[in-house]
């Protein structure tokens, strides 16, 4: 019989998000067009406490923050029709206080287009694939800051 080394997991631990000073969940407001990618991102925030809005598409975040504030944004830069970058210049225009809320994510670490664009908004990217961790001490930042 054959034996493999099972490499050892070392523990996380990840802080059940806290409620906001009003008593409701931090809410999220999640753009991903990967259905399957934004279900495991939605799923994974919602167990840590999260109140999880997810759209594919950059249009749909639009109509989304015109109804509401959300705590954090959480943003895939290369989307079909309404990419990140037009997006973040929506909210920009129109609700320019949601602006500081953004954490970028992207598969397109190379395009120099993308990552200038982060670069310039100041804001937290993730590159794809990242660690959850990384993400939940995005969001905690982005969050924290409020």
């Amino acid at each position: 019989m054959q034996e493999f080394d099972v490499p050892k997991l070392e523990p996380r631990v990840y802080e059940i998000a806290d409620e906001s000073s009003d008593g409701k969940l931090k809410s999220i407001l999640l753009l991903e067009d990967d259905t399957a990618f934004a279900e495991t991102l939605r799923d994974a925030m919602e167990i840590f406490g999260y109140s999880v809005a997810v759209v594919p598409t950059g249009a749909e975040g639009v109509q989304q923050i015109l109804a509401k504030d959300f705590d954090a944004i959480v943003c895939d830069m290369v989307m079909p029709n309404f990419p990140g970058d037009m997006f973040y210049k929506a909210v920009e225009r129109t609700r320019p206080h949601l602006c500081e809320r953004f954490i970028f994510i992207t598969g397109h670490q190379g395009d120099h287009k993308v990552v200038e664009f982060i670069k310039g908004t100041g804001r937290i990217g993730l590159w794809k694939p990242f660690e959850m961790r990384q993400l939940f001490g995005a969001i905690e930042s982005v969050t924290s800051s409020k």
